[in-house]
């Protein structure tokens, strides 16, 4: 079994800060990509930002230059540091990561349960 935990959401003012947190924990061998993904009422979900194994990062162009996703390898754990937020970053973040279980089978996509961010202007 795999999981992933998510925390650090919460209620922010406009322009302040957030840092979210994923780890990964269970039979785990490797982790490729993991990346963010959020969803608010009544949209479908969108990719917010994503880290290869090897450090390449990848972001919406709706939070570029303003979130900064980072992972540290030997704890599983993927980070979404969010500055300048905007009302418009509302929604809930789900991490997202794929995950090897075993060395004879392959990766498979892995989700959080999800943490809200909540922006007020």
């Amino acid at each position: 079994q795999v999981q992933l935990v998510e925390s650090g959401g919460g209620l922010v003012q406009a322009g302040g800060s957030l840092r979210l947190s994923c780890e990964a924990s269970g039979s785990i061998v490797s982790i490729n990509a993991m990346g963010w993904y959020r969803q608010a009422p009544g949209k479908q979900r969108e990719l917010v930002a994503v880290i290869s194994s090897g450090g390449g990062t990848n972001y919406a162009d709706s939070v570029q230059g303003r979130f900064t996703i980072s992972r540290d390898n030997a704890k599983n754990t993927v980070y979404l540091q969010l500055n300048s937020l905007k009302p418009e970053d509302t929604a809930v973040y789900y991490c997202n990561a794929g995950v090897r279980r075993y060395y004879w089978t392959d990766y498979h996509d892995y989700w959080g349960q999800g943490t809200q961010v909540t922006v007020s202007s």
